[in-house]
């Protein structure tokens, strides 16, 4: 039975749209909803919000293109001054009906010529008797015009006395687009993160022709078990699972498997795998550079990429500050004197078997320090003497930035400000060679 059922739209056409938008039936139930017959007035804004891959843009344009509404679609990122932003969207609905390319110029300069031409052209095309769709998407970027413009927008079915409604659609919440002297309040939808049955469901339709669905199926199951807790991005798991799908039908190539082999599978494909960890967001390599690491059986550590060389744009001091509060972090203050004096005197034997007897302090997690500490064992583990200059602090200053150092409790604390240090032992290990 469809999930979509609206008596405005033919049912074959309803039907061809729930096959196109997976897992985003109810919020597109709402949106048909909303948008009622095409003769009839529909909201006059309506702002969808969401984190990004989340089907916003694809299921706006999937809807308005599949049932044939007459509609306007702008990313605000590439048309990024008001004046950019109003002319393309004449310049699209002059040739909205038809679909043909329009190529003589409009030139609008200000919100009240905006509302004249919008006028002319709805009276134009013949567009008074439906709604019309204006779609602006990434909309956060309309707080960086004119302050008048993102009001306009949300009323513009009131300004220009037509059947128009105004889509935007942003990743940040509605609260943090409301101007502080008060606005028209759009109708707010939320579309929520893809969850890992959504994924699993959305990445298998892509299987390949000469595979069967269960196999390519499985293979998705395996590619979301190691990435779905570091990766929620459809497009990025997307590029993974076309990326490295070569890789796992090797040995059903090679007859030396078949489809129904998973162990043997995934014992195959799981080191690559655990490679392309390295690179998640990244895309420190091509798809080509990939598959030719694949094919020629390359270890990790030929993935030169920034993972592989943050270190080397440090400062020199930098490095040694991160050293000093990775050592900071890790040993406990008793520990100070043993590690960083020459005379520390003798070690008693049963502080020797008390340190064995806990826990690796790399299990418990980094400990705060406080700044004069963190000074003190630079000045230990530097050769040369080092004066506590302005070029120091301000280096500190920069590892919190850069999120290697992270700052505990507030700035205004009486007994000088803590740090922890946020990266790994493989991290420090490279600096220090």
């Amino acid at each position: 039975m469809p999930n979509l059922e609206h008596p405005a739209y033919p049912a074959a056409d309803l039907l061809h749209l729930e096959g196109l938008v997976p897992c985003r039936e109810s919020q597109v139930s709402t949106l048909l909803s909303i948008f009622g017959e095409r003769q009839q007035f529909s909201f006059p804004s309506i702002f969808i919000y969401g984190h990004t891959s989340s089907g916003k843009t694809y299921v706006m344009k999937t809807l308005l293109t599949t049932l044939q509404l007459p509609h306007v679609f702008v990313n605000c990122v590439e048309y990024f001054t008001s004046r950019l932003l109003l002319e393309e969207i004449l310049i699209q609905l002059q040739s909205c009906p038809s679909g043909t390319e329009q190529t003589s110029p409009v030139h609008c300069d200000t919100l009240s010529d905006f509302v004249r031409l919008f006028k002319q052209a709805l009276a134009t095309q013949e567009l008074q008797d439906q709604t019309v769709y204006i779609v602006l998407d990434r909309a956060e970027q309309l707080r960086e015009m004119e302050a008048n413009i993102l009001p306009a927008f949300l009323r513009l079915q009131e300004l220009t006395d037509r059947n128009v409604t105004v889509i935007l659609l942003s990743e940040i919440v509605w609260e943090l687009f409301r101007p502080n002297i008060g606005c028209f309040e759009p109708f707010t939808m939320y579309f929520p993160d893809y969850s890992i049955g959504h994924l699993q469901k959305i990445l298998s339709q892509n299987h390949p022709p000469e595979y069967s669905a269960d196999f390519y199926a499985a293979y998705i199951n395996i590619l979301l078990g190691v990435f779905y807790m570091v990766c929620r991005d459809l497009k990025e798991l997307r590029h993974l699972a076309a990326l490295n799908f070569a890789k796992y039908c090797e040995p059903v190539v090679r007859g030396e498997a078949n489809e129904r082999d998973t162990r043997k599978l995934w014992k195959n494909i799981e080191p690559h795998l655990k490679k392309a960890m390295q690179t998640v967001y990244l895309r420190e390599i091509s798809s080509s550079q990939w598959e030719r690491l694949q094919h020629d059986d390359g270890e990790p550590g030929q993935l030169k990429g920034l993972s592989a060389h943050t270190h080397v744009e440090l400062p020199y001091y930098s490095k040694f500050l991160l050293i000093a509060a990775y050592l900071a972090s890790y040993n406990p203050v008793r520990t100070d004197k043993r590690f960083f004096l020459k005379h520390h005197g003798k070690i008693r034997k049963t502080n020797f078997m008390k340190k064995h007897e806990k826990t690796s302090n790399h299990l418990l997690g980094p400990k705060p320090f406080p700044l004069d500490r963190l000074l003190a064992i630079l000045y230990s583990i530097v050769d040369n003497r080092v004066a506590p200059t302005a070029n120091i602090f301000s280096q500190i200053t920069s590892l919190v930035t850069l999120q290697l150092l992270s700052m505990v409790g507030q700035n205004d604390q009486l007994d000088g400000p803590r740090y922890k240090c946020t990266v790994s032992l493989d991290f420090i290990r490279a600096i220090a060679r």
